[in-house]
């Protein structure tokens, strides 16, 4: 076909007047009977490569697509543009036989130009036979990576296509993929015996995205000040588990936003509800798992959201490729905690080692990627082997928006190239920080490395700091990662010539992601991730002190310290706002509250203190029906062990849970259950003790009783003084 008539064709199907990027030479190479393979990132059009060709094909073109969802989308997409809806036809597991039956007398009678089809459809036999029988224009793999075992999304049966395609038809092939990095794209072209194609690569660079990465600190209450700045729009959350998209989902939706689950433990007539009413904007936000690929052709989402990292760069390119896909705003935020990696890890466990060895080298990568001050744009480019200029990203990325202070690094450059010499390039970057940094691990051991004089030559720094300078020098391009040897680093052309004449080399000062949600540092700062305010805190101290004293009761009756803490964090300047305080419940704001809140409100006012707009996040529904069950079974005199039985908790949960109940304020009763394991004098001895204690500790008090009471009947009867004194 002459090149005007592809035009008119592309205005009569789509209505679009012009191509995007390379679309026109690939469609012309596929109606041309040649094999071609297509690496086109997410947004650019691939869809149309094979959407074009097939409309003007003589026979049917069989698209083999991994997901229903992605099938539905573009069938429906396909359809849109023609009257016949015999034009596009989807063969899978969620059709009745009467509309399998229907599918195949469209495609014998010539109504049907493309027919998507998963597979494991393709490969039973009855549907072999059938495609066999009639005219195949051509075979289309969409989201080719699935054939390699190095891409991110591996599924075994893709590695059957070549074999299956040669029973049925001997057609061109047209692969096409958004993520490939060299190595994946050759493993595609080799299983699939198209060498000879035509390979049309466009830039990975989405020049609209903007890239950041957070550390995994408050991360709920993160995304959900985060979605309140984007009212209206459309976004996507992804998780690493159901449940996870589950609790997530649902919590968005307490606390106002409309979200929705989508995941694949969901039935396909949920899932397919659910997209469609993303897609009609009836939701704003869909939750889904990283697991679970969306198939979902919205051009306008404007944010993604990872709460937890995914297995790779690949994953994390392809799902954050999901935003702005009309060339408009999009925002790729991703909190990140190496507990998460860890998690992923375990994932691994028990898996073939080639499989496992793979796994750990993706996991690597996007560490490196999470942890890196790097240029982001410039780091996930570098790994589909391309080079850019940082200064071309306009600052569209944390890194660049926000520099990180540099050092000169020449010496240590030099440093860790000569070892990785010395070693014979044989070794992983893990391997070489620790040499480094003269930690001697059982590998190091192994290979006695300990024993060779330049063993701990860079000491002075950490493995942290050497791991740094390896993720720099490979984006410099002076070290490489051999991928079929799992990682190890060999020095390039560029490295050697360096090593002959050292120069200058800027190192930049990487992020620090130690901490997160899980870890008890935070609690030094009373839970929360601000600024901790300690002036207002001594004076919050004072002002207990006097009210105790006033009333002639221990301080901690009143508020407790994390309570306190949390104070000079939010600032709360209402009886409202004070209920949302850690351990502090409507009862205690109600009888204590107002003091502090107007010592709170003037101390904002003297030092213009802007308050956080600390949202407030609501805890689900469940909890608080657990909460409730808790209280009545309580009313109802249950004992405490049967209580934690039907609820599936232990005892120590038990009062853990009614700890938290009487702290923030709710009065309990539980005098049936301290009757009946201690004497009322031994109660009144605890009571007594706590009426003038200086603190509530427990540790302090069962030394007071040198032992006379256990751990468990101290706690209870702090139970009870705490619900009839403070509540």
């Amino acid at each position: 076909m002459v090149e005007s008539d592809l035009k008119i064709a592309l205005r009569k199907y789509f209505g679009f007047d012009a191509f995007k990027g390379k679309q026109e030479d690939i469609i012309q190479n596929v109606l041309d009977g040649k094999n071609t393979f297509v690496i086109m990132p997410t947004g650019g059009g691939k869809s149309l490569c094979y959407q074009l060709p097939a409309l003007l094909s003589n026979g049917t073109a069989v698209v083999v697509s991994p997901l229903i969802a992605l099938m539905k989308n573009q069938v429906d997409a396909i359809r849109n543009v023609s009257d016949n809806e015999a034009i596009a036809h989807f063969l899978n597991s969620s059709l009745t036989k009467t509309e399998i039956s229907r599918v195949k007398e469209d495609i014998q009678d010539g109504s049907t130009k493309l027919l998507f089809v998963a597979p494991e459809s393709l490969t039973k036999q009855e549907n072999i036979d059938f495609l066999t029988s009639v005219d195949i224009s051509f075979f289309a793999i969409d989201e080719a990576h699935c054939i390699s075992e190095w891409g991110h999304d591996f599924r075994p049966e893709y590695r059957r296509l070549r074999e299956i395609f040669e029973k049925i038809s001997n057609v061109p092939i047209i692969a096409l993929t958004a993520t490939a990095t060299p190595k994946v794209q050759y493993d595609i072209q080799k299983n699939l015996n198209m060498l000879d194609a035509i390979v049309f690569k466009s830039s990975f660079n989405r020049d609209n995205l903007y890239y950041e990465m957070r550390p995994k600190r408050d991360v709920e209450k993160e995304i959900i000040k985060y979605i309140r700045t984007k009212e209206g729009k459309s976004g996507i959350i992804y998780c690493l588990s159901r449940k996870k998209v589950e609790e997530m989902a649902e919590l968005l939706q307490v606390n106002g936003i409309n979200a929705l689950a989508y995941h694949a433990g969901l039935d396909a007539t949920t899932r397919a509800k659910h997209q469609d009413m993303f897609l009609m904007e009836e939701v704003d936000v869909i939750v889904a798992t990283i697991a679970f690929g969306m198939g979902i052709d919205k051009p306008d989402v404007r944010y993604v959201i990872h709460h937890d990292i995914p297995k790779s760069i690949e994953s994390y390119y392809q799902e954050t490729g999901r935003a702005g896909r009309d060339g408009g705003e999009g925002e790729c935020v991703a909190f990140y905690s190496y507990k998460d990696i860890e998690k992923l890890e375990k994932f691994l466990q028990g898996k073939p080692v080639a499989e496992q060895e793979i796994g750990k080298q993706l996991l690597s990568e996007i560490v490196s990627y999470a942890e890196t001050s790097v240029c982001r744009r410039k780091f996930i480019l570098h790994y589909f082997g391309e080079t850019f200029e940082e200064k071309n990203c306009n600052e569209f990325c944390d890194n660049c928006r926000h520099p990180r202070e540099k050092k000169e690094g020449k010496e240590y450059v030099s440093m860790l190239l000569k070892v990785v010499s010395d070693l014979q390039e044989m070794h992983k970057a893990k391997h070489y920080c620790a040499f480094l940094s003269g930690n001697v691990t059982s590998e190091i051991k192994s290979y006695k490395h300990n024993l060779l004089p330049d063993f701990g030559v860079g000491k002075e720094k950490d493995e942290h700091f050497w791991n740094a300078v390896i993720r720099q020098v490979i984006v410099a391009g002076l070290i490489s990662k051999d991928i079929e040897t799992y990682g190890t680093l060999k020095i390039t052309e560029k490295g050697e010539e360096f090593m002959k004449n050292p120069h200058s080399f800027l190192l930049i000062k990487e992020h620090d992601f130690s901490v997160s949600d899980d870890d008890d540092l935070i609690l030094n700062s009373g839970g929360k991730g601000g600024a901790f305010d300690e002036t207002l805190y001594e004076l919050l101290i004072d002002l207990r002190k006097s009210i105790s004293k006033q009333k002639n009761i221990p301080p901690f009756v009143i508020f407790q310290e994390p309570s306190l803490k949390d104070m000079c964090l939010q600032y709360p300047v209402t009886i409202d706002e004070l209920t949302n305080i850690q351990g502090v419940g409507q009862g205690k704001a109600a009888r204590y509250g107002e003091p502090f809140i107007a010592l709170i409100q003037n101390y904002v006012e003297e030092n213009n203190i802007e308050r956080p707009q600390d949202l407030v996040v609501k805890t689900l529904i469940n909890k608080s029906v657990l909460k409730v069950q808790l209280i009545q079974n309580i009313d109802r005199k249950l004992p405490l062990e049967d209580i934690g039985k039907a609820q599936g908790k232990s005892f120590d949960e038990v009062i853990d849970e009614i700890e938290a109940i009487v702290s923030s304020g709710t009065r309990i009763n539980i005098n049936y259950y301290l009757d009946e394991i201690l004497d009322p004098e031994n109660q009144d001895e605890i009571f007594d003790y706590f009426s003038e204690a200086e603190t509530d500790d427990l540790v302090t008090a069962y030394n007071e009783f040198d032992g006379d009471y256990t751990e468990e009947e101290i706690r209870l009867m702090r139970i009870k003084f705490m619900s009839d004194m403070a509540n």
